[in-house]
């Protein structure tokens, strides 16, 4: 027994930090459809936050399109540092609740799928490093509504099962411009 201890609470360890984020506590009202609650324009703020002290906050703009198979959704990123970068989502509906997903920097394919009242979108990206190389992380986002209006999306951001960082951010509806 003692020697299967070790083994036993690393694994424990690392399903632990591996463990797809919980629906966020302020999520209320019904449950997030994508392309219903993304569609139009939306300004997110939020904030990026690694174990290695990295802490970045940014706002972007996105506008999101349904053409009844696909959900198209275009991000605009402005970083704190005044780094810029533009991102495209394409979501297409494989089955009720069920989506397979691209974006330019996503290796292979992203799944997204109702969880309950939350959606969940899950995906590996290269992120870039000293070396040059870059490193795969997986990204596990949950989606929810506040019950205002609002999308509260929080990530967690793993390596080899161990958590590294996360990402949490706010979307609102952009205000329409009086004509």
């Amino acid at each position: 027994m003692k020697k299967q201890f070790p083994a036993f609470a690393a694994l424990a360890l690392i399903t632990a930090c591996a463990t797809r984020p919980p629906v966020p506590d302020d999520a209320a009202g019904d449950a997030f459809v994508i392309e219903r609650d993304l569609a139009g324009a939306h300004v997110a703020r939020g904030e990026f936050k690694s174990i290695t002290g990295v802490h970045r906050t940014f706002t972007a703009q996105l506008t999101g399109t349904w053409d009844g198979q696909t959900f198209t959704l275009v991000e605009d990123f402005v970083y704190d540092d005044g780094e810029k970068d533009k991102k495209t989502w394409k979501l297409q509906r494989v089955a009720p609740g069920e989506y397979t997903g691209t974006r330019e920097d996503v290796v292979g394919t992203a799944r997204g799928y109702q969880d309950g009242r939350a959606f969940r979108l899950e995906y590996d990206v290269v992120l870039p490093s000293e070396n040059g190389k870059g490193r795969k992380v997986r990204f596990r986002d949950v989606l929810a509504n506040d019950g205002s209006g609002n999308v509260l999306n929080t990530a967690t951001v793993g390596w080899f099962g161990f958590r590294v960082g996360s990402v949490s951010l706010v979307m609102e509806p952009a205000e329409q411009d009086a004509e």
